[in-house]
């Protein structure tokens, strides 16, 4: 009878000691919590969109009413298809250079670096009026990418059609989350004029919404922590295996004892 107690105690402990190490608490799982702390309205500062960089690929299209007078403004080459056959027509991209320029047709060079594409277009519109008049300018950076690492269901490499993201927005393509993500220190690694800078955010708080860095850049890395029970509960699997060993010899010796 003493024995079967003993061994029922031992069972007890051990279940006890796994469902501790487990439990999850909801609050720890919920995004933006508290809301109202945050202004109902944000309004987006087209100054604070992505910037071009050294590095970034660009392209530049000019159109106008009078298209002809657009033309020189705007490179295009050939793609050949894989058969060797000439494909379609492209326009030619810009590589932003060390320094941070850009060669356009006619104007010579541009000094585009931590200009948005906005300022650029712009910039380029007012050094074309000569030339074209009423002209669009659209530019578009063709190598806006981010990595989410860690703890989320689809970790990789992005490419960003669009020219704004958010660290909601990045998480998502991501497939979010796993269940063991750590939602309170998710780092945002970031190169700025040549310095390295690494910013925690926590997604449980709605205030992040106004972080400068909730808005991505290109070549972000978001890298997301496993929380502290999931590693302690992978290091409790092979603590469980020992506590099993164990068991086992201190069950045997109260049988040994008891008989």
């Amino acid at each position: 009878m003493k024995a079967s107690r003993c061994i029922t105690r031992i069972i007890i402990f051990l279940l006890a000691s796994f469902i501790v190490t487990s439990c999850v608490s909801p609050k720890e799982m919920t995004y933006f919590q508290d809301p109202e702390k945050v202004n109902s309205r944000i309004d987006f500062n087209l100054d604070d969109n992505l910037k071009i960089k050294p590095g970034d690929l660009l392209t530049i299209r000019v159109s106008a009413t009078e298209q002809e007078a657009a033309q020189p403004f705007n490179l295009t080459k050939s793609v050949v298809s894989s058969d060797r056959l000439p494909g379609s027509v492209q326009l030619e991209t810009y590589m932003v250079s060390n320094t941070g320029t850009i060669e356009f047709p006619i104007i010579g060079t541009i000094k585009v670096d931590g200009m948005t594409n906005f300022q650029l277009s712009d910039k380029i519109k007012s050094d074309i009026s000569i030339y074209v008049r009423d002209a669009i300018v659209n530019v578009r950076i063709l190598n806006f990418k981010i990595s989410v690492l860690g703890e989320v269901k689809n970790p990789g490499t992005f490419t960003i059609e669009d020219d704004h993201i958010n660290l909601a927005q990045a998480l998502g393509m991501a497939g979010d989350l796993t269940i063991y993500g750590n939602r309170k220190n998710v780092l945002i690694m970031r190169e700025e004029n040549g310095e390295k800078i690494n910013e925690y955010l926590d997604l449980t708080d709605a205030r992040i919404v106004t972080s400068q860095y909730y808005n991505l850049r290109q070549r972000d890395v978001i890298y997301v922590e496993p929380k502290f029970s999931k590693v302690q509960s992978a290091s409790s699997l092979g603590l469980a295996s020992r506590y099993l060993s164990i068991a086992s010899v201190i069950i045997s010796l109260v049988i040994l004892l008891t008989k």
